[in-house]
């Protein structure tokens, strides 16, 4: 789901091509290449690939997350509606000079409000490595519950749910 959205500090809009060189860059940090993957993104074509395949799923949703005071995107909000799961997961990422600064908790928790108004979700997950630690401590911020452990080509996920009693 596609949304045009401010929180107190950032400005969320959806992804678009014009974003092939902060997204080259974010794919790149330390962080996403431990706990997301590769995702084979060396230059501005593979970036734009990226995005485009992205923009033509009708079931994967990334908003960018700029600061309102410079228009500098420094991170993204991911909403995935995978085959494989019952419910859309909601994910995150920003660029490691923006940690620690509450944007990300502030961009997701405003998503995930105007996700829940919109009442076409009954639940939302979360999955992460277990050793994630900064995701783990994001997603029960945001009021998802650990539900559990399982794997997916050979590595161990946890998984979160915003209902507590998530089946």
């Amino acid at each position: 789901m596609y949304l045009h959205l401010e929180t107190e500090r950032l400005r969320l809009r959806p992804l678009q091509l014009a974003d092939a060189e902060f997204i080259r860059q974010l794919v790149n940090t330390d962080g996403w290449l431990r706990f997301i993957g590769n995702r084979q993104v060396a230059n501005r074509a593979d970036a734009e690939r990226y995005i485009q395949n992205i923009l033509d799923s009708e079931r994967f949703f990334y908003q960018i997350f700029a600061l309102k005071a410079t228009h500098q995107p420094v991170g993204v909000v991911t909403f995935l509606r995978r085959a494989s799961l019952a419910h859309p997961d909601i994910g995150f990422a920003l660029l490691p000079a923006f940690e620690n600064q509450g944007y990300a908790f502030e961009a997701v928790s405003g998503y995930l409000h105007k996700i829940r108004q919109s009442n076409q979700y009954e639940n939302v997950l979360g999955i992460t490595m277990p050793t994630n630690v900064k995701s783990i401590r994001l997603l029960t911020k945001l009021g998802l519950h650990f539900h559990h452990d399982f794997e997916q080509n050979g590595e161990t996920l946890a998984l979160y749910s915003l209902e507590a009693a998530h089946q």
